[in-house]
């Protein structure tokens, strides 16, 4: 028997059946009659038949390995001074700072003890099975940037950030699985997270290499992870499209998403490569990584193209474990920037009576997004709607 991923649409008719080996991620969302349900369930063929042909079930996905989206370790040495991301998006001019705003990372943990986080209220839950400790130092390295207070230099965008959510979903070696990601989503939203920073992505050449060494034809492995990412891509357009319907009843988060860092432009120029799930994912703000060099911003050789948004991702200084500070480069890296910049215009938008919610927020990072930061040759398909600008 493999396992799955279900999809039901309502909180009433969302049983597992007799028979089916199931374990329930998801509950009712605040109360929601027609909240999302998930759970992840172990069927034979048989009762896989039995599941789709639920009505009240929508997408039926196999279970799929996810992976951290890998950073590069800069050259550079971790910067004296305030991380220059922060000058480059304009939070350093924005009297906001995502004060009220709460927000979710679902990455390889965090290092609580760190004084980049000294008085944030971190809720942590671990969906990995290995402990909150943030052994990669990925988890810690996004967090500082999206909400790290200072510590002799600026690494935070949004320093007023006074509660966070930190779900580990990636385990000690940087690896996990579909069903850790929707639990910890399903978690960030049962704890009414405002944005969920993302900077994993699906593990198609893992499955593949997973089948394989069990015995099975490359052909056959490669076809049946395929099928599973095909799966989980429209089991995440799915999730984004009910929690959109939703977003009347104040549950709707805004997602964001590195694209990845597949492409090689130092390599060949064409050698780009699409956003990768859960970027390409309809409804997740997908990011672009962004480079400085001689006061002159550049698309990075390894951002993935066709993001919806470009943010800093080259030379990023933020928190790691031990107290200490790393200069990572990466989409992984731009992710948190946008993350930590649509806080400060959630709490813009709350103050000028706006609705916030995932829609107007990704509205205004679209909208003031800039694009005559670049020279005018740029290929708009490598930056999105511009570079991220936060609210003055």
């Amino acid at each position: 028997m493999k396992k799955y991923v279900v999809l039901r649409s309502s909180a009433a008719d969302a049983r597992v059946k007799p028979g089916l080996a199931g374990t329930r991620l998801f509950e009712t969302l605040r109360h929601a009659a027609a909240a999302p349900q998930i759970t992840v369930e172990r069927l034979s063929d048989k009762e896989l038949a039995q599941a789709r042909a639920e009505p009240e079930v929508r997408l039926v996905a196999p279970t799929m390995p996810t992976r951290l989206i890998e950073p590069f370790k800069s050259a550079a040495a971790a910067a004296a001074a305030d991380s220059w991301g922060i000058a480059a998006v304009g939070a350093d001019k924005s009297r906001f700072t995502g004060a009220g705003v709460t927000v979710c990372v679902l990455d390889t943990g965090i290092d609580v003890d760190h004084p980049a986080f000294a008085g944030v209220n971190l809720v942590t839950n671990d969906f990995s099975g290995d402990g909150m400790a943030d052994v990669v130092g990925h988890g810690t390295h996004c967090a500082g940037t999206i909400f790290g207070r200072d510590v002799g230099k600026r690494i935070g965008i949004a320093r007023g950030v006074e509660k966070a959510l930190i779900g580990k979903v990636l385990g000690n070696d940087g690896s996990g699985s579909s069903e850790m990601l929707f639990n910890g989503m399903t978690w960030a939203l049962q704890q009414n997270a405002n944005i969920i920073s993302m900077s994993l992505g699906f593990d198609f050449p893992g499955m593949v290499e997973q089948l394989t060494q069990g015995g099975m034809p490359v052909a056959l492995a490669t076809s049946q992870a395929l099928e599973a990412y095909r799966g989980n891509l429209r089991m995440f357009d799915a999730i984004m499209a009910m929690l959109d319907a939703q977003g009347g009843l104040g549950i709707e988060p805004l997602v964001v998403a590195a694209a990845g860092n597949e492409s090689r432009r130092g390599d060949n120029k064409d050698f780009r490569i699409a956003v990768s799930l859960p970027a390409a994912a309809n409804d997740v703000v997908s990011v672009a990584a962004i480079g400085k060099r001689n006061d002159k911003l550049f698309v990075a050789d390894f951002s993935n193209h066709m993001a919806r948004i470009s943010a800093p991702g080259v030379d990023i200084t933020s928190a790691f474990p031990g107290g200490g500070f790393e200069t990572w480069s990466g989409t992984s890296m731009a992710c948190p920037h946008v993350a930590g910049v649509a806080a400060l215009w959630w709490e813009a938008l709350q103050e000028d009576g706006v609705q916030a919610d995932a829609r107007t927020v990704a509205a205004k990072l679209s909208a003031t997004a800039r694009r005559d930061v670049f020279p005018p040759d740029i290929d708009g398909t490598d930056i999105g709607d511009g570079f991220l600008t936060a609210p003055e």
